[in-house]
């Protein structure tokens, strides 16, 4: 497995595909949940040249000392090592969940260095203000015994703060994050365990006040994606990130959570095919 020099000097991993189309950086949310969960996102590795980061503490990476390193603010640093370590000039990164944090980290530290965002159901809170519309979602499926367990098990949290507990809780709550819960969700769900360590290091440092500002400010083409039954972030936290960004645009996936590339892989090809290999063309041309 490929490694790269992250700022502090550590050895950071990350698995690459076949090296056609455009480099795209893929990184994984959870936090901290290993990015095998994101296979080649329906297919996009035939198109595109993915690249996927083992944030830090996940899969192959170290966790670091001090592990204020390894919170999204600061991991910005790493994705510009790697950009330089790939030899690219400006960078495409898709982010999917807490992954878009890391995301919109880099795009508000490194403008200059970013050729377009693919951000994918990004979660609430990002942007301060933004009324939550998850709630009714949840009401509406709310009858249904494995969805109701699964809240339960969300408002409950985890038992332990071991990996294995944190992965056992993720893995109850999961029928949240799902359009329906059948055979190929229920599948999914399993694949990437978590890391607690890595999850709290990952929010341990606030970005600045200023960040919406700063993102105002970005100019690259920005696509978000929203399932259109996300039971976790709803969809007003994507309408509002797409809105924020001057070349922002914003794609609802209907009968689909929070996986777009597993539960509606044809929709979500199609609306990722054409940003990357029509909207990012233009935009260069």
């Amino acid at each position: 497995m490929p490694t790269y020099s992250g700022a502090d000097g550590a050895a950071l991993h990350y698995d690459i595909g076949p090296p056609h189309g455009q480099a795209v950086i893929a990184l994984a949310g959870g936090a901290a949940r290993h990015p095998e969960y994101l296979d080649d996102l329906a297919g996009l590795g035939e198109q595109q040249w993915l690249v996927v980061p083992h944030l830090r503490g996940v899969g192959r990476s170290p966790l670091p000392d001090p592990v204020e390193v390894a919170s999204y603010w600061r991991m910005a640093d790493d994705l510009e090592r790697l950009r330089v370590h790939l030899g690219l000039e400006r960078v495409v990164l898709l982010g999917h969940s807490a992954g878009t944090r890391l995301a919109l980290s880099y795009a508000a530290q490194f403008p200059d260095r970013l050729a377009g965002l693919v951000l994918i159901t990004p979660p609430a809170g990002i942007l301060p203000g933004v009324q939550v519309d998850a709630e009714d979602l949840v009401q509406r499926r709310r009858g249904d015994p494995v969805f109701d367990a699964a809240v339960a098990a969300w408002s409950a949290g985890p038992e332990g703060t071991d990996d294995a507990a944190f992965t056992a809780w993720q893995h109850l709550v999961a029928p949240m994050s799902y359009a329906r819960w059948g055979e190929a969700e229920q599948a999914h769900a399993a694949i990437g365990s978590y890391s607690f360590a890595a999850n709290r290091a990952y929010f341990s440092v606030d970005p600045p006040a200023d960040l919406p500002a700063r993102l105002a400010g970005v100019a690259a083409p920005v696509l978000v994606l929203a399932g259109a039954d996300d039971c976790g972030p709803g969809r007003a936290p994507a309408t509002a990130l797409a809105r924020l960004f001057p070349a922002g645009e914003l794609a609802i996936i209907e009968e689909c959570g929070h996986y777009p590339w597993v539960e509606q892989p044809a929709a979500f090809r199609r609306v990722a095919d054409q940003f990357l290999g029509t909207r990012l063309t233009r935009s260069d041309g």
